[in-house]
């Protein structure tokens, strides 16, 4: 039985799950122990020493990086392709993906900083939602380049392209930041409605409830986002430097630094 381990509400977690019901690959979903404490267990420290969802067991071996899972899956079930024909399309889509996992990502990470973990209030986390709202047109607008005139992003057929947009445009909805009216905006209506796509969304809203008293757990040291290259990046270009310091101060903020072992 494949395994993938995740967490409802990462978008890396999200475009696996599509990824494999695109497929029809059946699989166990299970969300690792302690998961954003760094106290992992020793089993998923060996399965990603970054200690990092998504991973995906199969075949006796444990796989991570949402990109390479990917790459696994379309290898490892070809039928039906996720990918685009043609190497210049396939390449198209890449930097898509690349471009919402760092840039993208990186926004609404900082946004769940502010509305869940309450590491900003009043003029600061204003600053930081407006500077949110702006890049994310931003984003936006050249997302809606990228897909021009075609159905997806992927051309034809939902792909690649697709799944690796649709977690990260979900997310901003939910920050109350939607794709203007147009393309962009109809897209999403189509790919939310896919089977895969509204699963992985309706899971990430059910686990919404457990967010309500999360700031209060990341305040007494019990919980540590994990502070990685373009999300600290964000924050301190952001203005939100003095939230990094105390987050360091308090010990509630972790960096991508487990030792690798065995």
């Amino acid at each position: 039985m494949i395994e993938l381990l995740e967490h409802p509400l990462s978008p890396y977690a999200q475009k696996v799950r599509i990824a494999l019901d695109e497929k029809g690959v059946r699989y166990a979903l299970r969300t690792p122990d302690a998961i954003g404490s760094g106290q992992a267990s020793e089993d998923f420290r060996k399965a990603n020493p970054r200690l990092e969802v998504p991973v995906l067991y199969c075949e006796g071996q444990a796989i991570f990086d949402s990109t390479i899972i990917l790459e696994f899956i379309e290898d490892r079930f070809p039928d039906p392709p996720l990918l685009p024909p043609t190497a210049a399309d396939r390449a198209r889509v890449r930097m898509i993906e690349d471009l919402c996992d760092t840039h993208y990502e990186a926004i609404t990470w900082g946004l769940s900083e502010i509305a869940n973990f309450k590491r900003a209030t009043g003029e600061q986390a204003q600053a930081l939602q407006v500077r949110a709202a702006e890049e994310l047109a931003q984003l936006h607008d050249w997302l809606e380049g990228q897909l021009g005139d075609r159905p997806w992003f992927n051309g034809e057929h939902f792909g690649w392209g697709d799944l690796s947009v649709a977690p990260y445009v979900a997310g901003a909805v939910g920050f109350g930041i939607p794709p203007g009216a147009g393309p962009l905006s109809d897209w999403f209506s189509r790919a939310a409605a896919r089977p895969s796509v509204a699963a992985a969304l309706e899971a990430a809203k059910a686990s919404l409830s457990a967010m309500a008293n999360v700031a209060v757990v990341v305040e007494a040291g019990l919980f540590k986002r994990q502070y990685r290259d373009h999300r600290l990046e964000w924050m301190i270009r952001s203005g939100g430097l003095s939230i990094v310091q105390d987050g360091i101060a308090r010990d509630n903020i972790r960096f991508n630094s487990a030792p690798v072992r065995g």
